[in-house]
C-alpha cells in the first residue's frame, strides 16, 4: 500500500521529536533608544505642523491687512493760472431798510401809497382815526387851563402878601404859606404841560409819514382794520434803493486784498453782458470763526432802479497775489469738524493736510495753503479715512501697489 507525500513527512514512530528553537527577547537598552527614536520623531513632526500652523496664520494675517486696507488713487495736484481776481457772490440789500408800525390804536381811514410807489422824506402814507386821545386831549388842555388859573391866583396872593409883610399888615407865616402855594401851582402847571405834549405827539402819530426817499415794498393794512399801539403789525414796509449795499463774504487768505476806496465790478443774472462799478467802502474788520471769511460792503449807485435789493450779484474782486494756485478736484476735499482738509499718502499711511482754498467752480477748487505740488492728494477719499492709516495706491492701470 502506497503512502501519501503527507504521510511520508511524519516521523515514524518511536522517533524523537525535535525541540522548536527558543524565542530571543530584546535588551532594556534596545528598548529605551527605539522609544527615544519614536519620541524624537513624534517631536520633530509636531513641530513642523505647529511651524506649518504660525505661517499659514501670519499668511492669513498679512492677507486680512492687505485686503482691509483701503484702496485709493492717487495724483498730484495741478498748477493753476496765477490768481488775480476773484470772483465771489454778494447779497443785495437796500441802503436803508424799515418797517413802519403804528404808535397809536384806532382804525385805519385812509392810505394813500401802495406797494412799489416811490415816496420822499414826509410823505403822508396813512391815517388813523383815534378819538379816545382826541377826547385825552381836550382834557388834558382844560386840565391845563385850570392848572393855569390856579397857579395865576396863587402867583398873585404870593406877591400881595410879599407886600404888605414889610409893613408888618400881615404875618410872616401866612406870606409863605402863600409863596409856597405859588410855587406848587406853577410846578402843576408844567405837570398839565407835559401831559398836554405827549397826548399831542400822539395824536400825531395818527398820520403816518414816510422816515426817508424809498420804495414801498410791503403794505398789509387796509382801510377800516384795527391798528394796535407798538410793533405787533407792521403796516408799511420802505426800503431806499438809491443806493444799494452788496454784501461780499471775501476767503480769508484774500483779506488783506480788501482796500477801502477800491473799484468793484459786478454782474447781475438779470443783467446779462452788462457790468455795474461799485465802491467797497468798509469791511467787518473780522474774520468769523465759522466760514474764515471777511464781510464786506461794497456801494453801487442805483438812481435808475434797475437793480432791485434782495438779488444776487457775482463780485469780481481785484487781488494782489499773483503767485500760481494748485488745482484738485472738489471731490478731494474732507469736510470735518475739524475744519477743511486733503488727503495725502505718505510713505503708505493716509495723512490729513489742512488746507486754505480759494475760488471754488464746483469741480476744480484752488489751494492757496497746505498742499505741495509734488503731494500724492487721494481722489474721492472713504468717509473713514483716518490719520496714518494704511493705504492701497492703484495706479493709473489700475494695478495695485503697496502704498509706496
Amino acid at each position: 500500500m502506497s503512502q501519501t507525500p503527507e504521510q511520508n513527512s511524519l516521523p515514524a514512530k518511536g522517533t524523537p521529536t525535535p525541540e522548536a528553537p527558543a524565542k530571543s527577547s530584546l535588551s532594556p537598552q534596545l528598548a529605551a533608544v527605539g522609544a527615544g527614536l519614536l519620541l524624537v520623531v513624534a517631536i520633530v513632526l509636531a513641530g513642523l505642523g505647529i511651524v506649518r500652523h504660525l505661517h499659514e496664520q501670519t499668511v492669513l494675517a498679512d492677507r486680512t491687512r492687505a485686503l482691509a486696507a483701503p484702496t485709493v488713487s492717487v495724483a498730484m495736484p495741478q498748477q493753476g493760472p496765477p490768481v488775480s481776481s476773484l470772483v465771489l457772490p454778494g447779497n443785495v440789500s437796500a441802503y436803508s431798510d424799515a418797517p413802519i408800525y403804528a404808535r397809536t390804536s384806532g382804525y385805519l381811514t385812509r392810505w394813500y401809497f401802495d406797494i412799489g410807489a416811490r415816496v420822499k422824506k414826509g410823505a403822508l402814507l396813512a391815517v388813523i382815526a383815534s378819538p379816545e386821545v382826541d377826547q385825552q386831549l381836550a382834557q388834558a388842555q382844560a386840565d391845563l387851563a385850570t392848572a393855569q388859573a390856579t397857579a395865576n391866583n396863587a402867583r398873585i396872593q404870593a406877591q400881595r402878601y410879599s407886600g404888605l409883610v414889610k409893613s408888618n399888615a400881615v404875618s410872616k407865616q401866612d406870606t409863605d404859606t402863600f409863596v409856597n402855594q405859588a410855587t406848587a401851582t406853577s410846578a402843576a402847571v408844567r405837570s398839565a404841560e407835559a401831559n398836554v405834549n405827549r397826548l399831542r405827539q400822539l395824536q400825531s402819530f395818527e398820520k403816518i409819514y414816510a422816515p426817508f426817499d424809498g420804495v414801498l415794498t410791503a403794505r398789509a393794512i387796509d382801510i377800516g382794520q384795527l391798528v394796535d399801539l407798538g410793533g405787533g403789525k407792521e403796516l408799511f414796509h420802505l426800503q431806499a434803493i438809491q443806493t444799494l449795499r452788496v454784501y461780499v463774504n471775501l476767503p480769508q487768505a484774500y483779506a488783506s486784498a480788501a482796500q477801502h476806496g477800491m473799484k468793484v465790478d459786478l454782474t447781475f443774472p438779470d443783467h446779462v453782458g452788462k457790468t455795474y462799478q461799485g465802491t467797497l467802502v468798509r469791511t467787518s474788520n473780522a474774520i468769523d470763526p465759522t466760514s474764515r471769511t471777511l464781510l464786506v460792503e461794497i456801494d453801487i449807485d442805483n438812481k435808475t432802479g434797475e437793480l432791485l435789493p434782495g438779488s444776487l450779484a457775482q463780485a469780481h474782486l481785484k487781488v494782489a497775489n499773483t503767485t500760481s494756485a494748485l488745482v484738485i478736484p472738489s471731490a478731494a476735499l474732507i469736510f470735518r469738524k475739524d475744519g477743511l482738509s486733503v488727503a495725502t499718502v505718505v510713505g503708505g499711511k493716509a495723512h490729513m493736510a489742512r488746507v486754505v482754498i480759494g475760488q471754488d467752480d464746483g469741480a476744480q477748487v484752488q489751494i492757496v495753503n497746505g498742499l505741495g505740488a509734488s503731494d500724492q492728494v487721494i481722489q474721492d477719499p472713504p468717509d473713514s479715512l483716518i490719520e496714518n492709516e494704511t493705504v492701497t495706491v492703484v495706479t493709473a492701470g489700475n494695478n495695485a501697489a503697496g502704498g509706496k
